[in-house]
């Protein structure tokens, strides 16, 4: 089973014709699937760019959303989309309604979307201010009006019901993940586990180097990771890998001896192949 993995692929910078050509280079993989960990496109194109990505692949496209493809919406009025768009192209999976999807005898695969949930790193006094705190509906509506209006005013904002809502989010997403690789760990001795925001800091990479205390609450899911390490610990003989970007830098760490994480690198304008997996 070969499997093409790409992640942060930012269509909604391209033109038509070069999503059309990207997606002839997934296609050109020969992979029996194609996997993307986030980061499609945003709210307004993310339909159109799924479709054409499914007019020029052949086998099935499974996918999580990463926080940019909620910009413009609603985390809800998008995964309501996403849901509707899947039932009508059964080639595209997104991957949290797929349940456990069966790769091959002995490998499983699933997915969470995951989100920067505010645990990590100096969430007290960090100073980074996100795109999606003003674009994505559920977010803006935890800010002061001012705050919304003149994203600067964040710097000096309360984010405590923020970081409330970011808390929450990765809460409901471990609670998925906790339920769709536990059932893939009864039957599979490999689970390859699909979301967008590094569930550890170890996988917090960008430029070459870890994330540092500033960025890590907002770019690393660590519900999630605490979830994956504690099924890890809990079932020594299996196996998982995990995919996920977000950061825009590639690395690998090795959490535990069966767990394993894999983050993709990205260039805007410049999306790729991260690899192909090939699985058992």
């Amino acid at each position: 089973m070969r499997v093409a993995w790409a992640t942060d692929i930012h269509l909604d910078f391209l033109a038509d014709d070069q999503v059309r050509a990207f997606a002839a280079t997934l296609a050109a993989a020969g992979a029996d699937a194609v996997v993307l960990s986030g980061d499609i496109s945003h709210a307004e194109l993310l339909e159109h760019h799924l479709r054409l990505l499914a007019q020029s692949i052949p086998g099935p496209i499974y996918f999580v959303l990463g926080n940019h493809d909620y910009y413009g919406s609603s985390i809800a009025a998008v995964r309501a989309a996403v849901t509707e768009l899947c039932a009508r192209r059964p080639r595209l999976r997104w991957l949290p309604d797929c349940g456990v999807v069966r790769l091959s005898e002995t490998t499983a695969l699933v997915g969470v979307d995951g989100w920067g949930d505010a645990r990590l790193g100096d969430v007290a006094g960090t100073p980074v201010l996100l795109n999606d705190f003003i674009h994505i509906e559920e977010l803006a509506g935890t800010l002061d009006p001012a705050a919304r209006s003149a994203p600067a005013r964040l710097r000096g904002a309360d984010r405590s019901a923020l970081h409330r809502k970011l808390q929450a989010l990765g809460d409901a997403e471990a609670d998925r993940c906790r339920a769709l690789v536990g059932a893939a760990l009864a039957g599979f001795a490999e689970v390859v586990v699909v979301t967008h925001v590094p569930p550890f800091h170890a996988a917090c990479w960008h430029e070459g180097a870890l994330s540092g205390p500033d960025w890590l609450p907002y770019f690393s899911c660590a519900a999630v990771g605490e979830v994956l390490l504690e099924l890890a610990r809990a079932h020594p003989q299996r196996r998982l890998t995990v995919l996920c970007g977000h950061t825009h830098g590639a690395g690998e760490a090795h959490i535990a001896d069966n767990l394993r994480v894999l983050t993709g690198g990205a260039v805007y304008r410049r999306p790729q192949v991260q690899s192909v997996l090939e699985l058992r």
